[in-house]
């Protein structure tokens, strides 16, 4: 890992994914699956796979209490990710029961009722946010979730304000957490979090967001045509930067008074989806500070074919984490042998 130089802060939460065993016996009936637990969440994926991949960054995060706990930070330790950003803190770890679509499409059950990550407190992210940040990357549960939001809204309206870093925003909606009874016990509704959403990317100047994001926080944005507009209309609200994300269809890259672009992402055989926008986004991010990209003016000033390759290689790299169970993106050396080979 290099150890000077801007580095990438993420801030968010940690999650332990429970994955269903293809083939495992479900007993007799049927009533007894059999899942296997893996570290994962946005926030973690997005530092491990840019510490896999060389980049200096630190995570910071609200570390729970649990057996599971010690193993979420070595998780996170093995793959190059600097954990000095953790909190230890009482609540508990949060778990998400992860289904999978034949197609490798996840689907997410959440148990989080009083987990550690939401209550983020401005003298906690004033202590762990690294002085040399070029990047801080945050988004998912975490930032759209009372307390905590509201300190982590404020933390990027300062460095928005001072010009010290890019910001990046992932919104990785979760329906249930984010609307309805499930919602309703985090303090959540659909218009709330569209609310601390819109206070975010009006500060972000890259966001990432998916389709399915997209569907729900601007239902109608369905079509071809349509997801063109929305992706645009989001690059005027803001971002210098939006990546649009639709699955095996080609991304969308909308950028304030450009046409927008359609890259199309490599072809694997894919086992499943699990944090594949985690890994393009570091990816993305890690490629912006290999190439000396940390403030706002020479993200605008980044010519198009300079940016198309930084997303091409970005999708290679959500494309190898697909290739294997779970969050797992690849290290720096697979990455390169694998673009070397295309």
């Amino acid at each position: 890992m290099r150890n000077d130089g801007p580095m990438l802060s993420v801030l968010g939460e940690l999650v332990v994914d429970l994955l269903p065993v293809p083939g495992a016996d479900a007993g007799p009936e049927g009533t007894a699956p059999s899942y296997v637990a893996r570290p994962g969440g946005n926030a973690l994926n997005v530092a491990v796979a840019a510490g896999r991949l060389g980049t200096p960054v630190r995570l910071m995060a609200r570390l729970g209490t649990g057996p599971l706990a010690a193993n979420l930070r070595r998780h996170a330790e093995l793959s190059g990710v600097d954990t000095s950003g953790f909190i230890e803190a009482d609540g508990p770890v949060s778990l998400a029961f992860v289904g999978l679509a034949a197609d490798g499409s996840a689907d997410y059950g959440f148990h989080v009722l009083g987990a550690a990550d939401w209550q983020w407190t401005d003298e906690e992210l004033a202590r762990v946010l690294p002085s040399r940040t070029g990047i801080l990357h945050v988004g998912s549960i975490s930032s759209w979730t009372a307390p905590g939001c509201e300190a982590i809204a404020r933390l990027v309206e300062r460095i928005s304000a001072e010009g010290s870093g890019l910001i990046s925003v992932d919104p990785n909606i979760r329906p249930m957490l984010a609307a309805g009874p499930v919602g309703t016990t985090l303090g959540n509704t659909s218009e709330i979090v569209r609310e601390r959403l819109d206070r975010l990317i009006a500060h972000a100047d890259v966001v990432k967001v998916s389709t399915e994001d997209l569907a729900w926080l601007q239902p109608g944005a369905t079509s071809a045509a349509a997801l063109d507009a929305t992706a645009r209309q989001w690059s005027e609200r803001g971002p210098a930067l939006v990546l649009v994300t639709d699955g095996g269809s080609p991304l969308r890259i909308a950028r304030p008074g450009h046409a927008v672009l359609h890259w199309r992402i490599p072809r694997v055989t894919v086992v499943d989806t699990v944090g594949a926008g985690d890994s393009l986004a570091a990816g993305l991010l890690t490629g912006l500070l290999e190439s000396g990209v940390a403030g706002r003016a020479a993200l605008e000033a980044l010519p198009d074919e300079d940016l198309l390759r930084l997303v091409d290689d970005a999708a290679l790299v959500a494309a190898l984490n697909c290739t294997r169970v779970g969050a797992d993106p690849p290290t720096r050396a697979e990455f390169s042998a694998a673009r070397a080979d295309r």
